[in-house]
């Protein structure tokens, strides 16, 4: 079972690492990362991070030129176009990649959706699994040739505590009955880990290893995406997320990081050494995160919401992820 590696591991590091912690006395020259969602947020910190380290760094974006603005002064690094809605664009994307012959020894899946109205992609699939699932899934097996080829390559899947609010709806993954944004969200970050497990089983034989990882709330690079999305500012202020004066409040321990740390747990899983031998996990705080199988419910009337971030069961079981995985090849090809 894959809940029986759901452990911690006894890392170094803390909830208040950095990615720059966490990469020190590291040295990745010559490997090749690839990594949407790279030109923002969590993702331009572990852009940053690991270039700093060596590494080469390809961001996709649907916006080549504003991503290349974003990321101005950061060293090695170049920006593909991909849109994660277009299956067209995706089979671009890893026709050029493969194109140039170098293998892939990380691939980041570390592009978000926000909460809102339900909307389609051009197929009919709700948008957010359409892109946030499916996209970075059709990228993932498009870039198995390249991945393979690196003889030790990684995959990260950036899912959330969030994928405690929702299994996968297997009756309706549209959401064509009662959309709700938060729970879209949490099936995004569930399919996340779910895929990270079956990844790891089937591909850890050719030396591919799979991660998912919670960030961490970075309420600082995230505060506009939360409140355009069903947060209003009072409800954030409620959360604990941000103070009285309408500025994030940083409590690494109780998940508001900084960008820096929040980007942590990204690169440990893509880099770390601490890693090696391990796959198919879901990590928090730079480790392996615990198991926990306490329900995500409403907060009761009067008391202080609680995030709860360790893994839970429904994410890691091993029929789901092969279920998942099978439904994923049929929504391609159908």
């Amino acid at each position: 079972m894959t809940t029986a590696r759901q452990h911690p591991i006894g890392t170094p590091f803390t909830a208040a690492s950095t990615a720059r912690d966490v990469l020190t006395g590291l040295d990745l020259t010559g490997r090749n990362v690839v990594i949407t969602g790279g030109a923002g947020g969590l993702g331009r910190e572990a852009t940053r991070a690991l270039s700093e380290a060596g590494a080469s760094v390809t961001v996709t974006a649907r916006d080549p030129g504003r991503a290349a603005a974003t990321l101005a002064g950061i060293e090695r690094v170049e920006v593909g176009e991909l849109d994660l809605l277009d299956p067209a664009s995706i089979d671009a994307f890893a026709r050029r990649y493969l194109a140039t012959g170098r293998p892939l020894h990380v691939l980041i899946n570390c592009a978000g959706n926000a909460y809102g109205q339900r909307t389609l992609d051009a197929r009919g699939y709700e948008a957010g699994f359409a892109a946030f699932h499916l996209g970075h899934f059709q990228l993932t097996l498009a870039l198995h040739p390249a991945l393979r080829a690196a003889h030790g390559a990684r995959v990260v899947n950036v899912s959330s505590g969030a994928h405690r609010t929702s299994d996968i709806r297997w009756d309706d993954p549209h959401f064509a009955r009662g959309y709700d944004g938060n729970l879209a969200y949490g099936q995004t970050k569930t399919a996340a880990v779910l895929f990270a497990v079956e990844l790891d089983r089937r591909w850890a034989g050719e030396g591919i290893r799979a991660f998912s990882v919670h960030p961490g709330i970075s309420v600082a690079s995230n505060l506009a995406h939360l409140e355009q999305g069903t947060f209003t500012m009072r409800q954030l202020q409620a959360m604990g997320l941000v103070d009285e004066n309408e500025r994030p409040i940083i409590d690494p321990e109780h998940e508001k990081k900084t960008p820096e740390q929040a980007a942590a747990t990204i690169v440990f899983g893509a880099a770390s050494p601490l890693l090696d031998g391990i796959g198919g996990v879901y990590l928090k705080n730079s480790d392996v995160a615990p198991l926990d199988p306490t329900p995500w419910g409403p907060t009761p009337v009067g008391e202080e919401p609680v995030v709860l971030s360790d893994a839970a069961p429904h994410a890691l079981d091993p029929a789901s992820a092969r279920r998942l995985w099978e439904l994923s090849e049929e929504l391609l090809t159908g």
